[in-house]
């Protein structure tokens, strides 16, 4: 969907990005450190349950249309997912009782580990390096190029976070990808966790601006109408593997009718959404 003239994005004066899948590919940065570390292990000393464990999955990785380290990496990922939904229908969480990503992506890569037989395989300290790999995450070739487009003359508009990882985590993310954002909102900021209301009108309040002057970036559908229903506009970017709504799923297909923009997976992202958005404002 291209926007018109008369399009409700017109007002828009900031845009609010999810981060992990939309911005950033974090598919490819965790399968890798994944495999890095356990190459070390196959190098080095380890048990000979676990060096047989190891064998196991790799021949199961024969013929198989991706490698079990990628059905781990998403296994992980999805853990994540749940986890902010949890957290998003606790509503508004205080200091006191607000887990940060970080320490649910350590608590699930042990408990993931023993799950899949690999108690023991890593020590405290790799553990901890392997949990936060998530800061180490690398952008889609279009997201710096277009961030930086979307912030500059003459569209100028104001580019920010809105994501659920923690503080440090995004902080981390935005200086390693070099990505320019202006703003970093994020759960632990706002404590509430996507999809909850609170953190949708709670950037726009930050930011000074009515629900309808934000639009928020998605590669996630379920994001999207989260937004949608708290008055934001709504920017949908595929990505491959990201949506979470199967593809003949109602829902998808009725979204064509009320998402504002829709960059589909061949076009180039972040740098297509300012190719249009200039458009819309006749430059």
């Amino acid at each position: 969907m291209t926007p018109t003239n008369n399009s409700p994005l017109a007002a828009v004066k900031a845009l609010t990005f999810d981060v992990f899948g939309t911005t950033v590919d974090w598919r490819a940065s965790v399968v890798n450190e994944l495999q890095r570390n356990i190459q070390d292990k196959l190098s080095g000393s380890i048990s000979a349950e676990l060096r047989e464990r190891l064998k196991q999955l790799n021949e199961q990785d024969t013929g198989a249309s991706e490698p079990w380290t990628t059905h781990f990496a998403n296994t992980w990922r999805d853990s994540y997912v749940d986890f902010g939904h949890q957290q998003a229908r606790a509503g508004q969480l205080d200091s006191a009782n607000f887990k940060t990503t970080d320490q649910h992506f350590y608590d699930s890569l042990v408990e993931l580990l023993g799950e899949w037989d690999l108690a023991g395989l890593f020590s405290a300290y790799e553990l901890k390096s392997i949990s936060l790999v998530w800061h180490r995450l690398v952008p889609w070739p279009d997201t710096v190029a277009g961030l930086a487009k979307l912030a500059a003359p003459p569209l100028g508009l104001v580019t920010v976070t809105l994501t659920n990882g923690n503080t440090d985590l995004i902080r981390n993310l935005n200086e390693f990808g070099q990505l320019g954002f202006q703003h970093l909102f994020c759960a632990e900021m706002l404590h509430a966790y996507k999809p909850a209301p609170d953190t949708y009108l709670g950037a726009a309040q930050k930011l000074g601006l009515q629900p309808g002057e934000v639009a928020m970036v998605a590669a996630h559908m379920s994001d999207l109408a989260a937004a949608r229903n708290v008055g934001l506009r709504t920017v949908y970017v595929e990505r491959e593997d990201e949506e979470w709504w199967d593809a003949d799923d109602e829902r998808l297909a009725q979204a064509r009718e009320w998402v504002d923009v829709w960059i589909s997976k061949d076009e180039d992202g972040f740098l297509e959404l300012a190719k249009q958005l200039t458009k819309l404002q006749g430059q």
